[in-house]
C-alpha cells in the first residue's frame, strides 16, 4: 500500500533538509573562540535562507572548543558535532515542527523535538 506522506511529514523532511544543509556545508569550518560566534551567526543566517525556516539558533560550545584547541596544540580547530548545539523551528502549510541537534553517545543527533498543527 502507498500513502501520501502527511504535512507533518512533509515538514519534519524540510527539517531534514535544512539539517544536512547546515551540518555538511560548516562541517570542518575552521573555528577558534575569537571567530565562534561570526561562524554561529553566519551558520543561522545561511539556513534561514532556505524555504519554510523561520528560525535557527545555533551555539558553539566554548568549553568544547577550548578542550579541542588544547588537545590539537593549536589557535583553531575544525568544527564538528561535538562543538555544535543548534535548534531549528520550521513552517509547512499549517505545521510548525520544532527540531534540535546535541550530541548523544559521540555522535551529533539530529531529532524532531516537537510537531504543532493549526
Amino acid at each position: 500500500m502507498v500513502e501520501e506522506p502527511t504535512t507533518g511529514e512533509e515538514a519534519a523532511f524540510e527539517a531534514g533538509i535544512k539539517f544536512g544543509s547546515l551540518y555538511h556545508q560548516f562541517a570542518g569550518t575552521p573555528v577558534s573562540p575569537t571567530s565562534a560566534a561570526s561562524l554561529a551567526r553566519a551558520m543561522e543566517e545561511s539556513i534561514e535562507n532556505q524555504p519554510h525556516c523561520e528560525d535557527v539558533q545555533v551555539a558553539i560550545r566554548e568549553d568544547a572548543l577550548a578542550a579541542a584547541i588544547a588537545e590539537a596544540g593549536a589557535d583553531y580547530v575544525e568544527l564538528t558535532g561535538s562543538l555544535v548545539d543548534v535548534s531549528m523551528r520550521i513552517e509547512y502549510e499549517g505545521v510548525t515542527v520544532y527540531t534540535s541537534m546535541a550530541m548523544q553517545d559521540g555522535y551529533p543527533l539530529m531529532q524532531v523535538d516537537s510537531v504543532e498543527r493549526e
